[in-house]
C-alpha cells in the first residue's frame, strides 16, 4: 500500500516527476494516434495495395499499447491532483470525449467496418478523428482553466 502514496509524493514533490509523466503520457498519445491515423487513412483508400487485415492487426497493437501508457500516466496525473481536475471543465470534457472515442471504436469494430470499408466506415473513421484531436486540445486547456 504504501508504493502508491510514495509515487504520488514523488509526483508533487520532485520537480522531474511530473513532467517525466507528461512525456509518457504525449509518447503514449503519439503512438496511439500515428497508428489509428495510418488505418482510418487505409480506410478512406490510402495505399489500397496495403491489406487492410494485416494493417490493422500491426496498427491496432501498437495503438493498444500506446492507449495503455496514456491510460496509465493520465490515471497517475489524475490522482496526482483529483480535486483540481474534477473541477476543470476542460478535463470533464475530455473524459466525455474519451468515453465517445470508445463507444465509437466499439461500434466500428462491432459492424465490422474494417471489412465492409463502406461510407459509414468512413464517417467513423472522421468521426475518431475529429474526436481524438478533440481530446488533446482538451488535454492542453486543462492547464489553463
Amino acid at each position: 500500500m504504501d508504493a502508491p502514496i510514495h509515487a504520488l509524493a514523488a509526483l508533487r514533490t520532485h520537480a522531474y516527476a511530473y513532467p517525466l509523466l507528461e512525456v509518457v503520457h504525449i509518447l503514449g498519445i503519439a503512438l496511439l494516434l500515428g497508428n489509428l491515423v495510418l488505418l482510418e487513412l487505409r480506410v478512406w483508400g490510402l495505399a489500397p495495395e496495403l491489406p487492410v487485415k494485416p494493417l490493422a492487426q500491426a496498427t491496432l497493437w501498437l495503438v493498444v499499447c500506446g492507449f495503455l501508457l496514456v491510460a496509465a500516466s493520465g490515471l497517475l496525473m489524475f490522482a496526482s491532483q483529483p480535486l483540481e481536475l474534477i473541477a476543470n471543465r476542460a478535463f470533464l470534457l475530455k473524459v466525455c470525449l474519451l468515453m465517445l472515442a470508445a463507444a465509437n471504436a466499439a461500434w466500428f469494430h462491432s459492424r465490422g467496418s474494417l471489412v465492409k470499408l463502406d461510407r459509414l466506415a468512413k464517417f467513423q473513421t472522421l468521426l475518431s478523428a475529429c474526436i481524438w484531436v478533440a481530446v488533446v486540445a482538451c488535454g492542453r486547456w486543462i492547464a489553463y482553466l
